[in-house]
C-alpha cells in the first residue's frame, strides 16, 4: 500500500513498504529542471546536482563518497527537464544515517568557488561526451526544433559559454528561487518502519520554509524542419518526429502501444522492415518522451549513407500504413503484453518502484497502484491506437535532424527533403 504525509511546510513524503526486502530506496525529487532556466540560468539545474556532492559543512566530498561505501549503499542523482533527484539505495538498518547524507547535502553544501571552478570544468567534459555521441546529438536537436521557443528546448547539461558565467552567488540565488518544500517530494519504497521514517524526515526538514515557486512557462511555437549536425563520422545518424501530447492526456496509454508496435521492440514494425528484412540499418528504435503537457515522438536510426533514401522511405511507408489502419491483432495484443510485462518486471525493482511514485506524486500529484495502470493498458482498443496514428503520423508535420559527415555528403538534405515530398496516401 502506498501511504502519503504532509509535512506543514508543505513537503510531501509517498512511501511504499515492501516486507519481502531487505533494503529502501529513497529519493529526494524537486520539480526543478532546465524548464525552470532562461537564457542566463540554461544548466544551472544540472549543476546545482553535482555541486551538492561536493563538500557540506560537515562532510568533504571524499567524505561523502566514503560514508555511502561504508553503509554499503549506491547513491546517485539525474537532471531532466522537469525535476532533479537525489537518490540512496540502503540496507533497511542503515536508513538513518543515509538520510542524514541526504540531508546535509541538500541543506549544507558549501558551494566553494574552487568547486565550482572544478566542476565547471567537469561539465564542460560532460557536454563534449554528449556532442561525441550521435544518438544523443541529434535527439537533443530534434528536441531544440519540436520546443522552439520554450524553456523545454534548452540541454539540460547547458552551454559552455554559460557555465563559465557560474559563480558561487548565481548558484546560490537560483537555488534559492527555485528549491522549496512546496515544489519538493521524498519518497521510499523498501523495507523501513513508516512512523520513524517520518519522524526522520521531520527531523530533517520541517524548518524548511519557502514561498512557492513560480515555473517559467512558453508555449514552443513548433514549426515543421530538417536539419543537419556536420561531424566526421562514418555513418549517417537520423532522428524524426513528431511534438505530441502529455503524459495526463487520455490518449497516453494508446501512445505508448503505438509507440511499442512500431519501432518499440525487436518485433516491431520498422526493426523488422528496415533492419531485419531489408539490412539497411544496425540500430533503429522509436520511443516516446512525455512531459506535463507536452511530449515528443521519435524515430533513431544509424545507416551507411548511401542507404538513407531507402531506409526512410521504408519507415515513412510504415507510418502510413498504420495510419491508414493496418494494424494487426497479434502485434497489437504483443504490445499491450510487452507493455504490461515491462511494467511488472519494473515493480521487482525498489528503486523503480520509489522512482515511480516520487516522480508521479512531484509532476501529477497523484498515486496510482499496478492495477490501475495495468487496467489503462488493457483497456486500449485498436480504434485508440489508430486515432492516435491519425495525428502523430503526419509526414507533413515531421521534423527530422541528422548528422555525419555533411561536407563529404552534401547532398543529404536534399535527399531527405526528397523522400518527404513523395506521395504516400495511396
Amino acid at each position: 500500500m502506498i501511504k502519503k504525509h504532509t509535512l506543514n511546510n508543505g513537503l510531501r513524503i509517498v512511501m511504499e513498504k515492501i516486507d519481502y526486502v531487505k533494503s529502501a530506496s529513497i529519493g529526494i525529487w524537486v520539480n526543478v529542471g532546465s524548464n525552470n532556466e532562461d537564457e542566463e540560468t540554461n544548466g544551472l539545474s544540472h549543476f546545482i546536482e553535482h555541486m551538492l556532492f561536493k563538500g557540506t559543512k560537515n562532510r568533504k566530498a571524499n567524505e561523502i563518497a566514503e560514508e555511502i561505501d561504508n553503509l554499503g549503499a549506491q547513491m546517485n542523482a539525474f537532471t531532466s527537464k522537469e525535476c532533479t533527484s537525489f537518490y540512496v539505495k540502503v540496507l533497511e538498518e542503515n536508513i538513518k544515517e543515509a538520510l542524514d547524507i541526504l540531508s546535509d547535502m541538500f541543506f549544507n553544501s558549501l558551494f566553494s568557488p574552487e568547486e565550482i571552478e572544478k566542476e565547471i570544468s567537469v561539465v564542460i567534459e560532460e557536454i563534449k561526451m554528449y556532442e561525441d555521441s550521435p544518438e544523443d546529438a541529434v535527439y537533443d536537436k530534434l528536441s531544440e526544433i519540436i520546443f522552439n521557443e520554450s524553456p523545454m528546448a534548452y540541454n539540460i547539461l547547458g552551454t559552455e559559454k554559460n557555465l563559465k558565467t557560474f559563480t558561487q552567488d548565481k548558484v546560490k540565488k537560483y537555488m534559492g528561487e527555485n528549491y522549496s518544500p512546496f515544489n519538493t517530494v521524498i519518497s521510499i519504497a523498501g523495507s523501513f518502519d513508516e512512523e520513524e521514517f517520518i519522524r526522520l524526515i521531520e527531523e530533517k526538514f520541517q524548518r524548511w520554509g519557502k514561498n512557492r515557486v513560480k515555473l517559467i512557462h512558453k508555449d514552443s511555437n513548433y514549426q515543421k524542419k530538417v536539419e543537419g549536425i556536420n561531424k566526421d563520422l562514418e555513418q549517417l545518424h537520423i532522428c524524426m518526429g513528431n511534438k505530441t501530447f502529455g503524459r495526463h492526456d487520455k490518449n497516453y496509454h494508446s501512445l505508448l502501444v503505438l509507440n511499442n508496435l512500431f519501432g518499440g521492440t525487436a518485433s516491431s514494425r520498422i526493426f523488422q522492415e528496415v533492419r531485419e528484412k531489408k539490412g539497411l540499418v544496425y540500430s533503429i528504435y522509436s520511443f516516446v518522451s512525455n512531459y506535463f503537457d507536452t511530449g515528443i515522438f521519435s524515430i533513431y536510426a544509424g545507416m551507411s549513407y548511401e542507404q538513407v533514401e531507402e531506409a526512410l522511405r521504408t519507415i515513412l511507408i510504415e507510418m502510413i500504413s498504420i495510419k491508414n489502419g493496418n494494424i494487426k491483432e497479434k502485434e497489437f495484443t504483443r504490445a499491450k503484453q510487452q507493455i504490461k510485462g515491462n511494467y511488472i518486471l519494473s515493480l521487482e525493482s525498489t528503486s523503480s518502484r520509489m522512482s515511480a511514485i516520487g516522480r508521479r506524486e512531484l509532476l501529477y500529484n497523484e498515486i496510482l497502484y499496478p492495477d490501475e495502470i495495468i487496467e489503462a493498458i488493457n483497456n486500449v482498443q485498436i480504434e485508440d491506437v489508430l486515432n492516435v496514428a491519425k495525428e502523430l503520423f503526419n509526414i507533413e508535420n515531421l521534423s527530422i535532424t541528422f548528422t555525419g559527415n555533411l561536407h563529404k555528403h552534401s547532398d543529404i538534405e536534399d535527399k531527405i527533403n526528397k523522400i518527404l515530398g513523395e506521395e504516400y496516401e495511396n
